[in-house]
């Protein structure tokens, strides 16, 4: 049974507001709710409004019109304390805090609980070096913020928000500056952290496959679209992310939740093991084709091993590769060779060839 939501917002309008009164709308008529002990990924293209919307919610910057209650509260009600209290923030910049080491910056984290005075208690010390154990960094805690790396950076940060011990956490792109080991360990520690702390998370990122894989619940915002939220399974099924993300040749797969480049090219008929027809087709789509697993085509491949794979060819020998890279560049070389100017496909017998005659004053092509 689901928990009430911890924010939920009321025909929520996130804009700016201009000089002479005047008001830029980003998006309105926003009805939204995050639950405790749920990862929410917030997607959209480069300005759709993703960092607006975050920077309303955790109240940088005021609401145009609409209501955002956190914890049942109005947010605008709460004081700056019992809003630190209540809600933590990670943004998109690189921390300046190079200076501290990073026990000094996770306890950073506990100014809300110390008074004007800053002194840490035996509690708040717990609490920290809890912090720091929970994403794995307590390791580094003697060391200067400056001489970790971004990956590592990343997690002192979102220590310092877990020592706030606040139920809502908001991450502006938190995988921005991370390798791709780094973006897969953040993600997997934000989703752990929701569940076993019951933290309602909200991050945005540009990073889909991640999200799909991680996300228990999307938001998918657009320029001129009403935003569209669910479970990424059920978005899929819908086809929310197709009316999305497509884009001229720009096609998302739904049956393996990727952004594809569509090639109108010549078909090619690939069978064997799954994971050998999956890579294969990897391949193949990568250099223009359309690889197909069922149906008829000119040219077929069949994956017997990784190490053996026989190319057939109507009019021609089969040969026999012992890799993906030999198999396509003996592939490009007499496949794609073999298309007129017209697209037709023509077999190796049909191959025209090319004659040059050289009269006074110019060149002349003609077919032999």
């Amino acid at each position: 049974m689901k928990q009430d939501p911890v924010i939920t917002t009321n025909a929520l309008t996130i804009g700016y507001l201009l000089k002479g009164g005047r008001r830029k709308v980003v998006h309105e008529g926003l009805d939204l709710q995050l639950r405790a002990g749920e990862v929410t990924c917030l997607l959209g293209l480069n300005g759709a409004g993703k960092s607006t919307l975050l920077r309303t919610l955790c109240g940088f910057q005021p609401a145009l019109q609409g209501e955002i209650y956190l914890s049942g509260k109005a947010l605008d009600s709460y004081s700056r304390a019992s809003f630190a209290m209540t809600l933590g923030v990670v943004l998109t910049e690189k921390t300046n805090a190079g200076g501290l080491t990073v026990y000094e910056l996770v306890s950073l984290g506990r100014h809300p609980y110390t008074g004007f005075w800053g002194r840490l208690r035996d509690t708040d010390r717990q609490i920290i070096e809890d912090s720091m154990e929970a994403v794995g960094i307590a390791h580094k805690a003697s060391q200067f913020v400056s001489e970790l790396s971004d990956g590592e950076r990343q997690k002192a940060m979102i220590a310092k928000v877990l020592a706030q011990q606040c139920p809502v956490i908001l991450l502006d792109e938190p995988t921005a500056f991370l390798d791709v080991t780094s973006r897969i360990e953040t993600m997997a520690l934000l989703h752990r952290l929701a569940v076993e702390q019951q933290k309602s998370i909200l991050l945005s990122t540009h990073d889909l496959d991640l999200a799909i894989q991680m996300a228990d619940c999307l938001w998918l915002l657009a320029k001129d679209k009403p935003m569209v939220a669910g479970s990424p399974e059920d978005l899929i099924l819908q086809g929310a992310f197709t009316s999305f993300f497509d884009r001229g040749m720009i096609h998302f797969d739904s049956l393996t939740g990727k952004l594809n480049l569509v090639q109108k090219n010549q078909p090619v008929l690939v069978r064997g093991e799954s994971n050998l027809v999956y890579w294969l087709g990897n391949a193949l789509k990568r250099n223009g084709f359309d690889p197909m697993e069922n149906g008829h085509a000119d040219i077929e491949i069949t994956a017997q091993t990784s190490s053996r794979m026989l190319l057939h060819q109507v009019g021609r020998e089969p040969h026999t590769f012992t890799s993906v890279a030999s198999l396509m560049r003996f592939f490009l070389f007499s496949v794609e060779r073999r298309m007129l100017l017209t697209g037709r496909k023509v077999l190796p017998s049909d191959q025209p060839k090319v004659s040059i005659r050289k009269p006074k004053r110019y060149l002349c092509f003609a077919w032999s």
